[in-house]
């Protein structure tokens, strides 16, 4: 029997100066801390630089592609 899906947590940030929320699956949020930390960054400051790129997209959504190209970038999908 196959995983069962994560659960989706919605977490608030302050970025460009304005709250916002996004929601994630806990992996994601996982995944974000690290890029985000090897980047030398704070979550917000990380997810501001998303935003600024992002085309079209939800947030959520633009946060979620840049990390699975991110990871691809780095050679696969290792986690912390």
């Amino acid at each position: 029997m196959p995983d069962s899906p994560a659960p989706i947590v919605k977490r608030s940030l302050r970025i460009a100066g304005h709250a916002t929320s996004i929601s994630l699956e806990e992996p994601f949020w996982r995944l974000l801390r690290h890029a985000a930390a090897q980047e030398g960054l704070g979550i917000a400051a990380y997810v501001e630089r998303i935003d600024r790129a992002r085309q079209g997209v939800n947030l959520s959504s633009a946060v979620r592609i840049h990390l699975v190209e991110w990871l691809m970038a780095r050679g696969g999908p290792v986690l912390p």
